[in-house]
């Protein structure tokens, strides 16, 4: 829980901003509670509570204004700063998350690419040259970096961790297979695929049971 609020609420903050943005795009100026409801299947009280957490931003017999609630819900999430990431460990998943070109109009700019490879030393992603792992802390000595994308072995995770906490890295998106153990002030978004693809077998073996063989 964050200042009193849900983590639980504070997930669902990314779903409303991505729904008001297509809602944006589709010409769309103020929409009910109870048509947002139908849209993201969330109830129409439990948008209600999520918004009231933050100030509400609805008004009775109108709605909301989607452009207003859609500026609001940014702030909250911080989209209205500019986040430096780097990637360390430029492998296959670190090529893809270092290519998604979604990132920049949140405000997430990649400045700098880390891999062992030699193989993959100078050579470019999005005009990011690749650097080598040991070029890492003379780059965060002189350059501003929010937060760090650790998209590589577990047993590398740690130690890649401990280094850009020790320059003053405050957030890691870490894709490593590992929990890492972090001061207080620093957060940690894990995003485990094989976790993730674990708990869809979960639905599944619940809602489409095989019969044994």
């Amino acid at each position: 829980m964050q200042n009193g609020i849900s983590s639980a609420v504070i997930r669902r903050m990314p779903r409303y901003y991505r729904y008001l943005e297509e809602l944006l795009d589709n010409g769309v100026d103020r929409i009910s509670s109870g048509d947002l409801s139908k849209s993201m299947h969330i109830t129409a009280s439990q948008i209600r509570q999520d918004l009231n957490n933050f100030g509400g931003f609805g008004q009775q017999g109108y709605g909301y204004n989607v452009k207003y609630l859609h500026d609001e819900i940014g702030k909250i999430l911080g989209l209205d700063q500019r986040h430096n990431i780097i990637v360390i460990g430029v492998g296959n998943l670190g090529q893809a998350i270092s290519n998604y070109v979604n990132f920049d109009p949140l405000g997430f700019h990649m400045v700098g690419l880390f891999d062992v490879n030699p193989a993959l030393k100078g050579k470019e992603i999005r005009d990011i040259p690749i650097r080598m792992i040991d070029e890492l802390p003379e780059f965060l000595e002189n350059h501003q970096v929010d937060i760090a994308a650790l998209t590589l072995p577990k047993e590398k995770a740690k130690e890649a961790a401990d280094l850009v906490l020790s320059f003053g890295v405050k957030a890691i998106w870490n894709f490593a297979l590992v929990d890492l153990d972090v001061p207080d002030d620093v957060v940690v978004e894990n995003v485990h695929l094989s976790d993730s693809l674990m708990r869809l077998s979960y639905d599944i073996s619940r809602k489409n049971p095989k019969e044994d063989s």
